[in-house]
């Protein structure tokens, strides 16, 4: 499986476990996320995607997103799209 960066990891959101991320690519609900860093490296298919608190279904590159991710992520932690 092929992977490309579309972006990184500006913060994270504990008390709901969100990870804001600033894309530098294209990505949509449905898509596969691998959120890889020092401590972090996991998978995840993004459920639903946030700009300014508003549900958005795709977010291209410039956007800041909100994304619900099932574990802890860190500022700087490179997110890859998973390519089937």
């Amino acid at each position: 499986m092929a992977e490309k960066e579309i972006g990184k990891v500006s913060s994270y959101f504990s008390h709901v476990g969100v990870a804001a991320v600033k894309l530098s690519d294209t990505l949509k609900v449905g898509d596969r996320i691998h959120i890889k860093g020092h401590t972090t490296d996991f998978e995840t298919e993004v459920t639903s995607m946030q700009i300014d608190k508003q549900d958005v279904q795709e977010a291209k590159a410039g956007d800041h997103v909100g994304i619900k991710v099932p574990e802890k992520v860190r500022p700087n932690d490179k997110v890859f799209l998973v390519e089937e």
